[in-house]
C-alpha cells in the first residue's frame, strides 16, 4: 500500500468550494467565478425546462455545481 499523497485534490474539495462560495458572497460580480457559475446554473435551468423528467430548480443548482466544480478543479 502507498502511504503517498493522492494526485488528485479531492480530498479537499469541500473547503475549497466553501472559501470559493464565501469570496463569491462578499465581492458579488467582482469575484471571477461568479459569472461562469450563474451561466451555468441559467443553462442548467433551461437545458432542465426541457426535459419533462427534471425540473428547473434542479437544473439551476446542477448547472451551478457543475460550474462551481469546473471554478475549483479546471
Amino acid at each position: 500500500m502507498d502511504d503517498r499523497e493522492p494526485n488528485h485534490q479531492d480530498h479537499k474539495l469541500i473547503p475549497d468550494a466553501t472559501n470559493e462560495l464565501k469570496g463569491m458572497a462578499k465581492q458579488g460580480m467582482a469575484h471571477p467565478s461568479t459569472k461562469p457559475v450563474l451561466t451555468g446554473a441559467v443553462v442548467g435551468a433551461v437545458a432542465a425546462g426541457l426535459l419533462p423528467v427534471v425540473t428547473w430548480p434542479i437544473g439551476l443548482v446542477a448547472g451551478a455545481g457543475i460550474m462551481l466544480y469546473k471554478r475549483i478543479r479546471p
